[in-house]
């Protein structure tokens, strides 16, 4: 069992002075006077509220560790020894039934779909400055690999050289039309770039700019994250640029603009700031006005991003959304991962992915039953990596669910590759990536691919970066391919509730998907119980 301790973790870089250690407060259970450190508690009494957060701040991203009592790995996949699903009309035989012929793609939307090659689409990269530093890679990746990129809150509202008008309404926003540009360059079909927005971007006008100027077709709306239930956080070092965002009307803590922080500030006790955006608040009229107000603007889809909330916010949102004609409701789960939220906030907030997942499920079912004809897609998120959980997602998702959201999964790769072009330009391969080659084209697996997609010239305009991400979509497709093909489902819409089992009585409590010793029992006994030749049809 994971060894959790609630007053030590990487994440904060503190640890337990003593092997021994109380379960619920996490100290040592022999604390000492003079101790040298560096329990959670040891670092707050000098560093205060900076211990709250993942550190360094801005360089990593985080993921909280809790184990809960039913997760996705508590759930198995089926396969089958005969039959297809999602062959249309060609008859499935050992020549015509092989996983290259799995079709992996999917849409999402009311009226106006989205195509994406791979049913996953990138978590909100939004104003944290990994998002910014690394833009170039998730962007074009993300195009490449004909999937959706998410561009999250706050992009316009921290832009150093953001413009406003008299009416204090986006004039003109760089980083926005950067972030914009870029993948739009790359895009061939598959996948959008959407925006989201909070109520800050919605008083800074950051709808009227994207529709304006860039054509942008979709903005999601959002009721939180996964991670938190507070609004967004980055940190400056800067006085200047602390009381700048407090300008343009960010919440700015510790106040920059009092006296007394500005003296501490300028001593070095307090290094950094923190903007925080401003809890949002949701109801009915107010939300089916903003998404009819936004219509009428101009965009074609309207999608909503909500986060661990309770049943309650959850059929708030599906029924609201549903009421709306929204193009997609993406649900993120606890424990989640990101690089801007309280770590124990991450760790002991909101209702984990599995369990609020099962429950929108349940409540999408609920709302067919009573007559409506169509229920909002959804898309689920929170903790998902690989090709395995997105299965389970749509598996468990009964047709509702279209997509995966993943965040720090999908950002790791843009890592990777944007290392080991450093690494190359300076001789220092690890051997982890060495053993492999000495340059880009030996390295990197899918670089040929990519480069005939963009061709010999462009190619020195893509970042490694890139090729890490649709490498990583690469890897996804075709694990996916396999586990559909053993499922014996050829198409995504193929995918159903039938093909996973529960390896727990609580996770089919949980999920309503039989325990595995039920699982296709009445069948096993059919065959056991027949005269003559079974057949699956």
């Amino acid at each position: 069992m994971n060894l959790q301790r609630p007053n030590a973790n990487d994440v904060s870089q503190t640890f337990n002075r003593s092997k021994n250690v109380v379960p619920m407060s996490g100290l040592c259970s022999r604390c000492v006077d003079g101790c040298r450190g560096n329990c959670e508690v040891f670092k707050s009494a000098f560093r205060g509220r900076e211990v709250i957060y993942p550190s360094p701040f801005g360089e990593v991203t985080a993921g909280a560790d809790k184990n809960y009592p039913v997760d996705y790995s508590h759930l198995n996949i089926h396969g089958y020894a005969m039959g297809t699903k999602g062959l249309g009309v060609i008859h499935g035989s050992p020549d015509t039934a092989i996983f290259p012929k799995v079709n992996t793609e999917t849409a999402y939307g009311w009226d106006h779909k989205v195509k994406m090659k791979v049913p996953v689409f990138t978590g909100a990269l939004g104003s944290t400055d990994i998002a910014r530093k690394n833009w170039d890679s998730f962007a074009i990746g993300a195009a490449l690999s004909g999937i959706t990129i998410v561009c999250g809150e706050n992009v316009c509202g921290i832009d150093p050289q953001l413009e406003l008008d008299q009416n204090k309404k986006i004039k003109k926003s760089p980083e926005m039309d950067r972030r914009i540009e870029t993948y739009k360059r790359y895009h061939h079909g598959f996948g959008e770039i959407l925006v989201q927005m909070n109520v800050e971007d919605t008083r800074l006008g950051v709808a009227e700019y994207i529709l304006e100027k860039h054509g942008i077709e979709t903005i999601e709306l959002k009721w939180g994250q996964g991670a938190k239930s507070i609004g967004g956080e980055i940190k400056v070092d800067s006085l200047d640029r602390a009381l700048e965002l407090q300008g343009r009307g960010y919440i700015v803590t510790p106040d920059p603009s009092l006296e007394v922080n500005q003296r501490a500030f300028k001593a070095g006790a307090i290094k950094e700031f923190e903007r925080h955006s401003r809890l949002g608040f949701i109801d009915q009229e107010t939300f089916l006005a903003e998404v009819q107000r936004l219509r009428e603007l101009g965009f074609k889809r309207i999608t909503l991003k909500t986060g661990a909330y309770g049943l309650r916010e959850l059929a708030m949102a599906i029924k609201w959304g549903t009421q709306a004609k929204i193009d997609l409701l993406t649900i993120d789960g606890a424990p989640g991962g990101t690089g801007m939220s309280p770590w124990r906030m991450m760790e002991e907030w909101g209702m984990p992915s599995i369990y609020i997942h099962s429950a929108a499920v349940e409540f999408g079912d609920y709302l067919k039953s009573k007559g409506e004809t169509h229920v909002c897609d959804f898309a689920f998120a929170g903790g998902f990596s690989t090709e395995d959980h997105i299965f389970k997602a749509i598996a468990l998702g009964n047709n509702h669910v279209k997509a995966v959201c993943m965040g720090r999964a999908m950002m790791i790769p843009g890592f990777v590759g944007k290392n080991i072009e450093k690494w190359i330009k300076n001789n220092d391969l690890p051997k982890t990536v060495s053993a492999y080659g000495n340059n880009a084209e030996e390295i990197f697996i899918c670089y040929e691919r990519v480069r005939e997609m963009v061709g010999s010239d462009e190619m020195n305009n893509i970042p490694l970066g890139a090729v890490g991400i649709f490498s990583f979509c690469d890897k996804l497709k075709v694990g996916l391919q396999q586990l559909m093909a053993g499922a014996r489902c050829f198409r995504i819409h193929a995918i159903s509730r039938k093909d996973l089992m529960s390896l727990t009585r609580e996770c089919a409590e949980v999920t309503g998907i039989p325990y595995v010793m039920d699982s296709y029992r009445q069948e096993a006994l059919e065959i056991l119980d027949s005269a003559s030749s079974y057949s699956i049809l």
